[in-house]
């Protein structure tokens, strides 16, 4: 055996494990009381014209000066129900385990209060935990909000597992990829990307499976020495 291909098996049965957990999440088949919803966020850096852009003419866009102002950040937590077509953009001034508890609350209580159970895929970062809902609410309270739950999580530096990651995708290209002043704007235009995209039922047609990874990253799967 070529030792190149020898990989750790501490740090990348990790990996697999978080991999093909996920994988079999993506497998299950729609049903509205146990919803597969993919959760993410990313920020959006706020700017302001210091000139007005020159209007449209016939065969010129409208053109922007490259000055500008910086007016802060903002950041977006979204929501995406791949099976259902379904997705939701929560504008907030920051990103707190506070803030995390609060979307989490929202999830249950307002987008599935029918639902018996949530089964929500996320990432790894260190505000996406049970403990950030002790942080914002009474013991009882977090605790009838996780008991909804059911946490998933990609492998660290593995995001691209999460379905959530290609709504952000579609989202920069579509609606954030332009000056935005102030967080009142970037509502209304996330507003408007959320409402068509969810109007049209936008699905994602998730076709990487567990047997796929085993074939094509089995370079990532740990040597079995006996």
């Amino acid at each position: 055996m070529n030792k190149s291909w020898v990989i750790p098996p501490k740090a990348n049965a990790e990996f697999v494990a978080h991999m093909e957990d996920v994988l079999d999440v993506y497998k299950r088949p729609y049903d509205p009381l146990y919803p597969q919803v993919c959760f993410d966020e990313c920020s959006k850096q706020l700017v302001s014209e210091t000139r007005q852009p020159l209007p449209l003419e016939p065969g010129h866009p409208l053109r922007y000066d490259y000055e500008y102002e910086r007016q802060g950040v903002s950041n977006l937590f979204l929501f995406s129900e791949p099976l259902r077509g379904w997705r939701q953009v929560v504008v907030t001034e920051q990103r707190t385990a506070v803030d995390y508890a609060q979307q989490m609350k929202y999830l249950v209580d307002e987008c599935y209060p029918e639902a018996i159970r949530i089964c929500l895929v996320q990432d790894q970062l260190n505000t996406h935990v049970p403990a950030s809902l002790y942080k914002a609410f009474e013991p009882a309270e977090a605790r009838r909000i996780l008991d909804k739950l059911e946490f998933h999580y990609t492998p660290k530096h593995g995001s691209w597992l999460n379905m959530a990651e290609i709504e952000l995708s579609v989202l920069a290209r579509q609606c954030l990829a332009q000056r935005i002043p102030d967080s009142e704007t970037l509502q209304r235009e996330v507003a408007a990307w959320q409402e068509e995209r969810n109007r049209q039922s936008r699905k994602i047609d998730w076709r990487f499976t567990t047997d796929d990874a085993r074939i094509k990253l089995k370079r990532l799967y740990p040597s079995i020495l006996s």
